[in-house]
């Protein structure tokens, strides 16, 4: 089964993301758990966590559908050490409240040297700091996203991801979450069937489609290696229509969250209808 879906809000508390998931059709969905705009939030509270895990039993979704992102704000690679160390905590705080909502993974980006060291060093830092957040919480995942190679962010390449998941040295609590946008913009070219084949074959290699824990599902306004992080709605961009569909029918991105983060959400019940729909669920 596919699991399809966009990333919902969370207004008026984590427990109403099932429900907004649900009034869209959806039959996956990503969420923050905090106001990703800030450092620190309120606890979760166990009655939170219950009315979270309830809505979720009453709309069908399981841990497995859902993709919890964490804040923007963090950066696993600052190479600053006490600034670094303020990320890492705050890491594990976003494990944590996964945690405490019974969800399995954590998305979010691996990031940035700043010009500060080299790339190498930068993944080498991501790398430790994943591994000091895992050691702290069980039980849920760290799913690295690609990035579009923007600034100086990294996990641009296939082979950076490898190569922190790797020094990490936790393959059963690391995995991937590729963006479409992200990867077309960083130079993978997904719009034609014969690239798009030879780009999952490469990333089979480096990583392996064992480690896919997710896709973002999002066209892009920029063009191929452009470095634009900025996603169009399906069908509307650089991509095109016919990767997503190729998405959909795939047997390979079977059982994974399929989020959509496509800017208009007017469209989202029709995109997601749509998917659905060539997926057949």
């Amino acid at each position: 089964m596919k699991f399809i879906g966009p990333h919902v809000s969370i207004s008026g508390g984590v427990e109403n993301a099932p429900i907004n998931a649900a009034g869209l059709n959806a039959s996956g969905f990503a969420m923050f758990t905090k106001n990703q705009r800030q450092w620190s939030a309120p606890p979760i509270t166990p009655e939170t966590a219950q009315k979270f895990k309830d809505n979720c039993c009453k709309y069908g979704f399981t841990a497995q559908m859902i993709l919890p992102h964490d804040s923007y704000l963090i950066n696993l690679g600052q190479p600053d050490p006490v600034k670094r160390a303020n990320a890492v905590k705050a890491f594990i705080d976003e494990l944590q409240r996964c945690r405490i909502l019974g969800l399995t993974m954590l998305n979010f980006h691996p990031g940035s040297h700043l010009k500060l060291v080299s790339e190498s060093e930068g993944c080498k830092i991501i790398a430790q700091s994943v591994r000091s957040a895992l050691n702290e919480v069980p039980d849920v995942c760290a799913v690295f996203e690609n990035t579009a190679g923007q600034g100086s962010n990294l996990g641009y390449s296939f082979e950076q991801l490898s190569d922190m998941i790797a020094m990490v040295g936790m393959p059963e609590r690391t995995g991937v979450c590729i963006d479409t946008c992200h990867a077309f913009a960083a130079g993978y070219d997904l719009s034609e069937p014969e690239a798009f084949e030879k780009c999952f074959a490469e990333f089979d290699r480096l990583i392996g489609l064992k480690f896919l824990r997710g896709m973002h599902l999002n066209d892009s306004k920029g063009v191929l290696a452009g470095h634009l992080d900025r996603h169009a709605p399906l069908g509307q961009g650089t991509l095109g229509m016919a990767v997503f569909e190729k998405i959909a029918q795939d047997k390979r991105f079977e059982n994974i969250p399929l989020i959509l983060e496509t800017p208009d959400e007017t469209l989202w019940t029709s995109e997601i209808s749509t998917l659905r729909a060539i997926a057949g669920n």
